[in-house]
């Protein structure tokens, strides 16, 4: 029998970092105002000094969007650090319980590269706060590029670890990895984790002046991002053969989306990557190519959402995790998608419409684009608000751990 706790999140599993990740993508939808709407000419990105001096010649309806994407980022960047401290404590706990030596010879082993997912997630929101908040930054952030890619490459070798392990254990032996356990996406959450960090190691690429240092972050982003894809490409291949048997595991549906996410850290990577290779190589790429890609990938995210709310739907996830009687940490997968759509439609429409000119910035089409993507954006909100509440209040729900 599934113990009650006077909290859901007390029976804690490895998929309540997804809470941390949540929250840091939250940040990140904000930072997008800043991103294009704040005019940045003497970096690739807006910082303190750009900000201060768009609030100083903005109008009310600027200054209240600056306002609104300075606060969405500190309260959202806070809950995200709050939540990974939170859970690595918990995790510590965890690791001393015989649960977790279950786990570790499960499918659901592969639920601890959550962890890995949410130390990226962090380290890429540390780095917005830093350029918003931090008055000239942007000064020494030669230096810092070297220290966050070691940042990134440590966290990753810790993703490759977990992923070796897991994989060590099933293909060594056979009868280790249960098939009819695997019918969800589930298994792609280390590909996500990987996928973070190429993301994080591609920003140097981008932003840095250095010849080393965009090279280096070239190769080292192409690396995990290339090993992320390979792992998709048999994961998802594996598991559809699996859901085809044996239907979609229902607590585990929502990670029928989390191709969404990844399509947009690997979007983004490739943006950073072409940008790099642009500035320091003098290898060059149109704002119609630019489109294309991410048209490219915007494409592959709206069919795995349909795909994701027609069996969400079926299923009833909603009426019994949401709103039911319920708790499943796995339902802050729901969370990344919709994230992942309000930035991915912010940059198809920044860097594909308008810059090829299909799009005039501030017309009528314009605002109802970027109104998709903050209607988006503020059904996560809602949704993390609902989830935080439903999970870390006291509550008699019974809470069932993700498999």
């Amino acid at each position: 029998m599934t113990p009650i706790s006077s909290r859901p999140a007390d029976n804690w599993s490895p998929l309540y970092f997804l809470a941390s990740v949540g929250a840091g993508g939250l940040a990140v939808t904000f930072f997008m105002y800043l991103l294009f709407w704040v005019p940045h000419p003497n970096a690739t990105v807006p910082v303190f000094e750009d900000i201060v001096a768009a609030w100083g010649k903005g109008n009310p309806w600027q200054q209240f969007g600056i306002l609104a994407a300075m606060l969405g980022i500190a309260f959202f960047a806070f809950q995200n650090i709050r939540y990974l401290i939170w859970n690595f404590t918990k995790f510590a706990e965890f690791k001393k319980t015989e649960s977790y030596q279950k786990l570790r010879h499960s499918n659901g082993e592969t639920q601890l590269l959550a962890m890995p997912l949410a130390v990226a997630m962090s380290i890429n929101g540390l780095f917005i706060v830093g350029l918003v908040f931090v008055p000239n930054l942007w000064s020494v952030v030669e230096f810092l590029f070297p220290a966050a890619m070691v940042a990134f490459v440590l966290t990753g070798l810790l993703a490759l670890r977990m992923i070796g392990h897991f994989l060590g254990r099933v293909l060594s032996e056979g009868g280790l990895f249960d098939v009819t356990a695997h019918n969800s996406f589930a298994q792609l959450l280390p590909a996500f984790a990987l996928a973070m960090v190429a993301v994080g190691l591609s920003a140097p690429a981008a932003m840095s002046t250095s010849t080393t240092v965009v090279g280096a972050s070239l190769i080292l982003s192409t690396f995990f991002g290339l090993i992320a894809l390979i792992y998709v490409a048999v994961a998802s291949v594996t598991a559809f053969n699996s859901m085809l048997h044996y239907g979609t595991a229902k607590e585990a549906a929502p990670t029928l989306m989390i191709v969404i996410p990844l399509m947009t850290v690997l979007g983004i990577m490739t943006l950073r990557q072409n940008h790099g290779l642009h500035a320091a190589f003098e290898a060059h790429s149109s704002n119609i190519d630019t489109l294309m890609t991410l048209t490219q990938f915007l494409t592959v995210q709206i069919l795995f959402l349909l795909l994701g709310l027609t069996v969400l739907r079926r299923q009833a996830y909603a009426a019994t995790f949401l709103t039911g009687d319920k708790n499943s940490a796995g339902s802050y997968a729901l969370v990344c998608p919709g994230v992942a759509l309000s930035v991915m439609t912010q940059f198809w429409l920044h860097k594909g419409l308008v810059a090829v000119g299909l799009v005039a910035k501030f017309s009528v089409t314009y605002w109802i684009i970027v109104g998709i993507a903050l209607a988006f954006q503020f059904a996560m909100i809602a949704l993390v608000l609902h989830l935080n509440r439903r999970h870390f209040a006291k509550s008699a729900s019974v809470a069932v751990p993700a498999e």
